[in-house]
């Protein structure tokens, strides 16, 4: 697969240029090195394990022990900035390292091509590319393990059969292949040693049990179980977590699969927190536990409205946080606006789509979440509704988009470990309901959650604040 779309990979041919030094001589020798090839290299490579196993790249020095909250950060998706205009690139990864993220990437799809067709045959290419992006600027690297080759769900071998389908893609590895995939998963995280941080699969794909109503918790957990065994072989301090399950919701009064966990916004799916449940009490191993999920229900419903419905973070957040003992809460995802075609989605102005994901930021940190993910859209044209950066295959692309300028000073001033003034929140409430805030020692983050322009009192100080204004106001 290329990052440009669903299509089957084309095997790409690189000139590389090997340099042989010996006692008496050096001599350079020029040759052809297909990307596809055998043993667990493929591609670029630049040294070797202790275990003889290839390393691509160099690999980013280890700061120490690495963290398991990782504050907020964002996904690559199918289109993103190691691809494009040369001078877009560069304006591209000037904003990325403006202020460093941690940056999720997929081995399989969102930009990466099959990493195995066959057996013991890798393909890296594209994996490696984003993978450097993120260590040019700055970024820590998340590897979000999924999806799973075609060999591994039954289809046939080899990349140019490669079925890039939604269908296809979002199919589990058969029982028969989850020692396979674990393997996958080893070898991963030996090319890329500075990678720390994984996540086993995405959103359960391939793994809901129509027979029975219910998700297959039971094959999701020993597929954790085995890549989990095998990363901590690679290395004991590799940082594992899942489940990522999706956290859908009905509307509050909808009886389908109600569940204790509700409120206005709506009430969450018994059957995904039935699959939280299996897994918590059977993995053998985490270092944080991972969700996904919108604000709005499974009708894109936004309850009580666009803004109250983002309280639905917050009850998740707590919900996850009292039966993780202990484990830092991640959002693999999240949605505060519904994407189908037939929504509102692009008649939202910018300054209230950047309003409402501030407000589920806010929310997901006031529910005890330390870490979080924006998923990037995935589009390459001028006008893209949410993108973090203008698109790198426009000459004038790579510039910071709104979107960014809000992730980027939310991750700047509340990093893990903050420590939130609640007492900010309760003067603001009772001043301006409709003013939205998050506080700590040194900025408060003030939302308005209307189009239209209201007065404030927050923090002692008077605030004029513009219809869906998002202002940072120092203590």
């Amino acid at each position: 697969m290329g990052r440009h779309g669903w299509d089957s990979a084309v095997g790409r041919w690189r000139l590389t240029a090997l340099i042989g030094v010996g006692l008496a001589a050096m001599a350079l020798v020029l040759t052809m090195c297909a990307t596809y090839s055998d043993g667990p290299g493929g591609g670029r490579d630049a040294g070797t394990t202790a275990d003889g196993d290839k390393v691509h790249g160099t690999p980013v020095p280890p700061r120490g022990d690495p963290e398991p909250e990782l504050g907020w950060g964002f996904t690559h998706t199918q289109y993103s900035a190691d691809e494009g205009d040369a001078g877009a690139r560069r304006r591209a990864e000037e904003t990325l390292s403006a202020q460093p993220m941690p940056q999720i990437q997929h081995i399989m799809g969102w930009g990466a091509e099959n990493p195995e067709p066959s057996p013991g045959r890798y393909r890296f290419d594209e994996l490696d590319s984003r993978i450097d992006l993120i260590r040019r600027t700055g970024g820590t690297p998340v590897v979000t393990l999924c999806c799973a080759p075609d060999w591994m769900k039954g289809g046939k071998e080899g990349a140019d059969n490669t079925d890039w389908s939604r269908k296809a893609l979002e199919t589990a590895p058969l029982p028969e292949h989850y020692d396979d995939f674990a393997k996958l998963a080893g070898t991963v995280a030996r090319r890329y040693p500075d990678v720390r941080h994984f996540i086993v699969w995405n959103e359960f794909k391939g793994f809901f049990d129509d027979e029975r109503g219910r998700w297959n918790y039971e094959g999701y957990t020993e597929l954790y179980n085995r890549v989990h065994a095998e990363l901590k072989k690679v290395n004991k301090a590799n940082l594992v977590g899942g489940p990522y399950l999706v956290m859908d919701s009905y509307e509050p009064r909808d009886p389908t699969y109600a569940s204790a966990l509700k409120g206005p916004w709506g009430s969450v799916d018994q059957r995904v927190l039935d699959a939280y449940a299996y897994w918590n009490a059977h993995k053998r191993g985490a270092d944080f536990v991972v969700v996904d999920g919108s604000s709005y229900t499974r009708d894109d419903e936004l309850l009580p409205d666009t803004f109250g419905a983002t309280e639905k973070l917050t009850a998740v957040s707590e919900w996850i946080g009292d039966r993780s003992d202990g484990l830092p809460v991640w959002w693999a995802e999240y949605y505060v606006e519904p994407g189908d075609d037939d929504d509102d989605r692009h008649g939202w102005s910018e300054p209230r789509r950047v309003a409402v994901h501030a407000s589920g930021l806010m929310a997901m940190a006031k529910g005890g979440a330390s870490t979080a993910f924006y998923w990037n859209p995935q589009n390459r044209g001028a006008a893209c509704a949410g993108c973090l950066w203008r698109s790198t295959e426009l000459r004038d692309g790579g510039g910071a988009l709104p979107m960014m300028k809000l992730l980027s000073r939310f991750a700047k001033e509340f990093p893990p470990g903050t420590r939130y003034d609640d007492t900010v929140r309760t003067a603001a409430a009772e001043d301006a309901p409709d003013v939205r805030v998050l506080a700590d020692d040194e900025v408060v983050l003030v939302v308005n959650t209307l189009d239209r322009p209201v007065r404030a009192k927050v923090d002692g100080t008077s605030l004029d604040l513009r219809g869906y204004e998002v202002r940072w106001h120092a203590r």
